[in-house]
């Protein structure tokens, strides 16, 4: 919805406006339509706003309670807010229409306990000017980002690193242990932590408080705790969850649109708009490239011709990618290992064109089993809990859909003790230097931990919402903003969340099948060769072709000569070399590790060097 900002100097020194609109400029795209700023001393704040519910000056940012006191500024969006406002205007006067005001005054009335009353995706952070303290908080999943630089002169917080870099003093520097297990183990945006020693993230489902020069942080929502006894009963109530949730996430005084990859979660979500609202016009938008390339999904997204849907379509290309590069290096702001964000990039700026709020299939993923290794993961808790018969059904329901070999590996990598899953990574460590690697694998290790120690399948759903989930989030949320488009997520209603992650394993997993509740819930709405596909693909592209054309292999091969990637410190250069010319030779496939390792130079040359 919008870009949030502010500045609290510890030091006595007066706010200096031009610091204000520095990050506001930065981040302009997130909120086109509307700015402002609010000064108290030493104490700034800053937002720009994409409007979304009342489109009115009524929502201008930063707002005020009707007495002055408090002073808000909030970036998401709360769904249940007309539900809200219905309590609290028996107390209150409102002055506008928007969420924003309900988060105001419910925060004026219940204090910190207003967080859990809310449904929705927000960053917020309330000034009071009588106590001159501010709170701010972050939803229960992190759908929406609360980036902090806190030093003892200042506090600065904003919705996107770029902002605060422009105001930070100083210059800023890298945080090896996100190198480590970018590099190592693919992840990015497992805790509070960036790519920037300096800059840290408000963590999902947290608050704050800063309260003469004390600064407090909070933990308000725990997935663990609030999904105790909440199971589906019956694939019905999953459907009717699910519906809430996108009728829920359907308001909007601006034009709502669908992000339609194919697959069976987004597809689901197209599907019950269609079933619920068949005489609403809605536009869906995705990514498709020639037919018969891997990441191409033509042929499930064509299920939706002839229906309400307006389909509009993008084709991602290696061209495209270059001519985006510095753009979408920008935008990421920190590396991500894989070239799938660009497919996102791309159905983000063709949304533009129609719609400014996107329903997208985000989510379902990870709590209903949708990757391969969710089978490994369960079929270890029916081999350590001794339900042989189940095992045995499970393993011959494996083999009969060709997954068996893989959900074994993963059997096998999850019963290893950590220091042997280390091990089994060495075909990346061999691409890091061995000074670095000796210096830093503890991080990765102590990750490795965290991730992938469980008991039980619903212990793993946790860890993964925990450890490995946020970083979708973030990259959609970037996407979606840099061409001010709003991205909501229906699978992530905290309700339906609750409540899928507490059912027992084989309402997820079951005969082989993935998302299993999903799959019953859909019948006859669904189409079924959509709800019976096997295949995963997701905002896939390319990449494996994309690398080997000519001015590809020119732009690889001139950065891996250059003295900056020559004299870093992270990299074993022969090795990383070898490997490229082994993909171009065709005899592996390693396109995702040469971008992984492309697109870190790339962000060190932009925001380090």
């Amino acid at each position: 919805m919008c870009g949030i900002a502010g500045i609290v100097n510890f030091d006595g020194n007066k706010i200096d406006k031009a610091k204000l609109y520095q990050m506001m400029n930065t981040m302009k795209h997130r909120g086109p339509d509307d700015e402002g700023y609010f000064i108290d001393d030493t104490v700034g704040l800053a937002m720009v706003r994409l409007s979304i519910i009342d489109l009115s000056q009524a929502g201008h940012q930063p707002m005020f309670s009707s007495d002055g006191r408090y002073c808000i500024v909030f970036n998401g969006e709360v769904y249940n807010y007309i539900e809200l406002r219905e309590t609290l205007k028996r107390k209150y006067i409102f002055k506008s229409e928007t969420d924003t005001e309900v988060v105001l005054y419910s925060y004026i009335e219940w204090g910190e306990q207003c967080l859990a009353k809310f449904n929705g995706m927000f960053a917020f952070t309330i000034y009071d000017t009588a106590t001159k303290s501010l709170f701010g908080a972050r939803d229960r999943f992190g759908i929406k980002p609360f980036y902090f630089h806190k030093s003892s002169h200042q506090f600065i917080f904003a919705s996107d690193t770029p902002p605060l870099l422009k105001v930070m003093p100083g210059k800023p520097t890298v945080n090896d242990a996100a190198v480590m297990n970018y590099l190592m183990l693919n992840r990015t945006n497992y805790s509070e932590e960036t790519f920037f020693k300096e800059i840290i993230k408000l963590s999902p489902g947290s608050f704050f408080t800063l309260n003469n020069l004390v600064f407090k942080v909070k933990r308000w929502y725990a997935l663990r705790v609030s999904s105790s006894g909440k199971s589906f009963k019956s694939s019905e109530e999953y459907y009717n969850s699910l519906k809430k949730s996108v009728q829920l996430q359907l308001r909007s005084d601006v034009p709502v649109g669908i992000c339609l990859s194919g697959g069976l979660d987004s597809s689901a979500i197209a599907s019950i708009i269609l079933k619920e609202y068949p005489h609403t016009e809605f536009h869906s938008y995705s990514a498709v490239y020639n037919p018969g390339d891997k990441a191409d999904e033509q042929e499930f997204i064509k299920e939706y011709e002839g229906t309400q849907l307006k389909m509009h379509y993008t084709s991602p290309n290696h061209e495209g990618l270059l001519d985006d590069l510095d753009q979408y290096i920008e935008m990421l702001s920190e590396p991500v290992p894989g070239t799938s964000e660009y497919a996102e990039f791309k159905v983000m700026q063709l949304a533009q064109q129609h719609s400014t709020v996107i329903l997208n299939g985000q989510g379902a993923d990870e709590v209903l089993g949708g990757y391969e290794y969710f089978y490994g993961a369960y079929l270890k808790e029916l081999l350590f809990k001794f339900k042989i018969r189940k095992l045995i059904h499970e393993v011959n329901s494996l083999k009969k859909h060709h997954t068996l070999k893989k959900s074994l590996k993963y059997l096998l990598f999850f019963m290893l003790p950590s220091r042997l899953k280390m091990i089994m990574l060495k075909d990346r460590r061999h691409l890091i230097n061995k000074h670095f690697y000796k210096q830093n694998c503890s991080y990765s290790l102590k990750l490795i931990k965290q991730l992938y120690n469980f008991p039980t399948l619903k212990d793993y759903f946790f860890n993964h919402f925990a450890y490995k989930f946020e970083h979708h989030l973030l990259w959609a949320d970037k996407s979606g903003m840099r061409f001010s488009v709003e991205t909501r997520f229906p699978f992530l209603d905290h309700n339906l969340i609750e409540s899928t992650i507490d059912c027992a394993p084989d309402m997820i997993l079951k005969n082989g099948w993935t998302k299993h509740i999903l799959r019953e819930a859909m019948t006859g709405v669904l189409p079924e060769k959509i709800r019976t596909r096997k295949s995963k693909i997701g905002f896939e592209t390319p990449e494996h072709d994309w690398i080997r054309q000519a001015h590809y292999v020119k732009f690889i091969k001139e950065i891996f000569q250059s003295a900056s990637f020559k004299n870093r410190k992270y990299f074993n250069q022969d090795n990383i070399k070898a490997l490229y010319q082994k993909h171009l030779d065709g005899t592996v496939n390693e396109a995702n590790t040469i971008w992984k390792i492309i697109h870190l130079e790339l962000w060190f040359r932009k925001y380090i060097d």
